[in-house]
């Protein structure tokens, strides 16, 4: 058995801000998103301010050993429909590899299945990000579609994976998804 790993998910908040917009500018992260420009620090303060007080979204700063690292989101959060979208990315490349990735995807799905009580968690992850939607997989998310051309990177079309998760997928996969990260000294 490893040392546990302190890792943690905490609500975005407006202190974050410039931190934020410096990952959202790194080209490696431009390089998975869908918005793969610079982004200015107004078109920023506007998506931020908002990211703060929609109500059919979540933020989550993403801590490892209580350091920052990455962000986690939910999306178009439907009570009424049950379902929700959602996308993370670790910003700092020294904690990739280290299972935090594996961590952030429990956590999002404990919180969709058990929290909200939705259904369904679907996401979209760029074909050539293979390493992520290989991670989606690995936790039950079955692959939907295929969305051809439907991105644009730097002028090229791309097509992208859509995956989604029904909660009695979940809850097959729970137990062994959390023993998994527990095996790695993960939190779970």
């Amino acid at each position: 058995m490893t040392d546990t790993v302190d890792i943690r998910l905490r609500r975005l908040e407006a202190a974050d801000s410039g931190r934020v917009l410096a990952w959202r500018n790194l080209p490696e992260i431009r390089r998975w998103m869908y918005t793969d420009h610079l982004i200015s620090q107004p078109e920023h303060d506007r998506w931020f301010a908002g990211a703060l007080v929609d109500g059919s979204c979540c933020y989550w700063i993403v801590e490892l050993d209580r350091r920052p690292v990455g962000l986690a989101n939910l999306a178009d959060v439907s009570p009424a429909q049950k379902r929700a979208t959602w996308a993370y990315y670790l910003a700092d490349p020294a904690v990739r590899g280290r299972g935090v990735g594996a961590y952030i995807e429990f956590f999002v799905l404990e919180h969709v299945f058990t929290t909200l009580g939705l259904n369904k968690l679907w996401c979209e992850v760029l074909v050539e990000n293979e390493a992520v939607w290989k991670l989606h997989q690995a936790f039950g998310f079955q692959r939907e579609a295929l969305l051809r051309q439907h991105a644009w990177k730097d002028g090229v079309p791309c097509d992208v994976v859509g995956l989604g998760l029904l909660a009695a997928e979940w809850a097959a996969v729970r137990e062994d998804s959390r023993q998994r990260l527990q095996a790695r000294g993960l939190p779970a």
